[in-house]
């Protein structure tokens, strides 16, 4: 709760300075000027209330979300030898990282991959893939694991929502903006919203977005190497750079099956067909960073 109260008195922070930019170069005059109609602050804080607002209440429902997306089943009671391990490895290393106990959960994938989400770090969820377990062996599997734990313990999946809320919010804020002048001042339109304001506010929304789609990927891809050092900590190394190698071979012979798009950046890898808009870096980077970070 201290990590999401500081992020928004950060973006409160933020729109104010941008509101004392917008009138110290009479921005607002400028479109009163021009006939536009439109006060600044209040569209800002609208755009807030949805773009941080719809972030925060992602996080809140992430682990259900994460439930039903990926049909993981949570372990109640360890039927196995293998649920039994998994509870007791996620539990130790819980507590080595100083989090709450995760859920635990197996999700019914044959490729392997694994994910944490949850709005909290002491009520988070941590689920691996049945085709983990079953190739992976004890120390790969403990190391996957211990990359997952990172991600609660840095608090990433809170992080990266809010993060998400606030793009969110100077998308929606910049491509109305751009709508309500197109609207009034290029196509004279006063009365109402006309139909120039809604198309190119759509427009501009997916333009923005997709840097907004950059942004948010650059900070994905700063955790990821992170999450790995955990991993490194809470295991070894030396398992964590097997277990990233093995996946890495998996992928290479067309045994990687991604995520539902909604929990990528939550997983163990992803993959996308633009760089800059992977949540994760390549996998040889990845190792080349362990492996450097082992020789120091």
């Amino acid at each position: 709760m201290l990590r999401i109260g500081l992020f928004l008195l950060t973006n409160l922070a933020v729109m104010l300075l941008v509101g004392v930019i917008f009138n110290l170069l009479g921005i607002q005059g400028i479109l009163d000027a021009n006939g536009v109609n439109l006060n600044l602050p209040g569209l800002l804080l609208m755009c807030a209330i949805f773009g941080i607002g719809g972030a925060l209440i992602s996080l809140l429902l992430s682990k259900t979300i994460a439930r039903m997306t990926t049909r993981t089943q949570v372990i109640d009671k360890p039927q196995t030898a293998d649920e039994r391990w998994l509870v007791e490895t996620v539990r130790e290393l819980s507590q080595k990282a100083g989090i709450g106990m995760p859920d635990v959960g197996i999700f019914p994938m044959p490729q392997a991959n694994a994910f944490a989400t949850g709005w909290n770090r002491n009520s988070a969820l941590v689920a691996v893939s049945a085709g983990l377990l079953q190739r992976f062996n004890r120390d790969e599997a403990r190391a996957v694991i211990g990359h997952e734990i990172g991600h609660v313990a840095n608090g990433d999946m809170i992080t990266l929502a809010l993060i998400q809320g606030v793009v969110n919010t100077f998308v929606m804020f910049f491509a109305r903006l751009v709508g309500f002048f197109v609207d009034r001042v290029l196509l004279r339109n006063e009365q109402g919203l006309g139909i120039g304001y809604f198309i190119t506010s759509i427009i501009m929304d997916m333009v923005f977005g997709v840097f907004a789609m950059m942004i948010v990927a650059w900070f994905s891809r700063r955790r990821e190497y992170r999450a790995d050092a955990a991993g490194a900590h809470l295991a070894s190394p030396d398992a964590m750079i097997a277990a990233l190698a093995r996946i890495k071979a998996e992928s290479e012979a067309g045994r990687e099956e991604p995520l539902p798009s909604n929990m990528k950046a939550f997983g163990i890898y992803g993959n996308s067909m633009a760089a800059l808009l992977a949540s994760h870096p390549p996998l040889e980077d990845r190792i080349l960073a362990l492996q450097n970070s082992a020789h120091r």
